[in-house]
């Protein structure tokens, strides 16, 4: 019997982008290796997905794709990650965003690399698609681009996120809270590898398994950027809480960043805007982090960092 894989969306309000993601991953090659089905969860009480799913649903007979739709009614990524999970029946578990467009080869790189190499999880770049030009400084400045690495290289739990994984069902039979509902604004994936990593199990890359994140315009807007940041910032605090040590590092860069600031606007001119808006998106990273330890939260919404 052929191994089956249950490929995870988790949506919110993107209608557009999740019927896009459906098309492409009716165009998978298996290779007839193993078989696949969709597991969709809509973090929108409102069921705002369920006209997508239906849609595609009805083009079953041309598909030959099963797929479940589920809602998971609380506004929270990491209790939709986990509802993903229940519904899934597959040998495997993959995860992709529903921003998220990948190559014909995604999962059957995937799949082979998990099994070539015998390991828990395997996970692939994101590489940025803009769906307009974007400004020079935003290329320039290489704000959307993530880091990559050889095949084959041992990811740590720094390094590791759920947008473009294949993970194998044994990590997840042990409960039924994988991903912690107080990540649920973010980092509900660094926290999972985190545990899972001091639990034993392994994690590679594979970089022949590409998605592509569609990135819209608002996404290079500053006042945007620095909300992402402050969020960022509040998401890493988790993990620093008890680390007087991160805090205080935080503190300092503020202090830095502010007084670097006003000198590198007025050279920006010759060195390029970019640098100047690292700077900014560094102290708005930093001062995330410390308004979350003292408890403010200048940032409600907490699909912003998605968008």
């Amino acid at each position: 019997m052929k191994d089956h894989i249950s490929v995870c969306i988790c949506t919110f309000k993107r209608p557009r982008k999740l019927r896009l993601l459906l098309d492409y991953l009716t165009k998978q090659d298996t290779k007839d290796l193993f078989n696949f089905s969709i597991i969709i969860i809509d973090n929108d009480k409102s069921a705002s997905a369920k006209k997508i799913f239906e849609e595609f649903k009805a083009k079953k007979d041309q598909i030959l794709l099963d797929v479940i739709y589920g809602v998971e009614e609380k506004q929270n990524i990491a209790l939709a990650r986990n509802r993903a999970v229940k519904y899934s029946k597959g040998d495997y578990v993959a995860f992709i965003d529903d921003d998220e467009l990948p190559e014909s080869n995604w999962l059957l790189n995937l799949y082979q690399t998990i099994n070539k190499y015998h390991v828990e999880g395997v996970m692939g770049p994101v590489c940025p698609q803009f769906e307009v030009k974007p400004p020079s400084w935003v290329l320039r400045g290489g704000f959307f681009n993530r880091k990559r690495f050889n095949t084959g290289h041992k990811m740590n739990w720094t390094e590791s996120r759920t947008g473009n994984v294949l993970l194998r069902r044994e990590i997840f039979t042990k409960n039924t809270i994988w991903f912690k509902e107080e990540f649920g604004s973010g980092g509900e994936d660094r926290d999972f590898f985190l545990r899972k990593i001091n639990e034993g199990y392994r994690f590679i890359w594979c970089d022949e398994a590409v998605v592509y994140e569609l990135i819209p315009k608002i996404r290079w807007n500053i006042i945007f950027m620095i909300k992402r940041a402050l969020l960022r910032g509040k998401v890493s605090a988790n993990y620093s809480r008890s680390n007087k040590i991160s805090i205080l590092n935080s503190i300092i860069a503020c202090v830095t960043y502010i007084l670097s600031l006003p000198y590198l606007l007025i050279i920006s001119p010759l060195t390029g805007l970019e640098y100047s808006i690292k700077y900014l998106i560094s102290l708005f990273d930093h001062l995330g982090k410390i308004l979350a330890v003292i408890k403010i939260n200048p940032i409600k919404d907490i699909y912003i960092i998605s968008n």
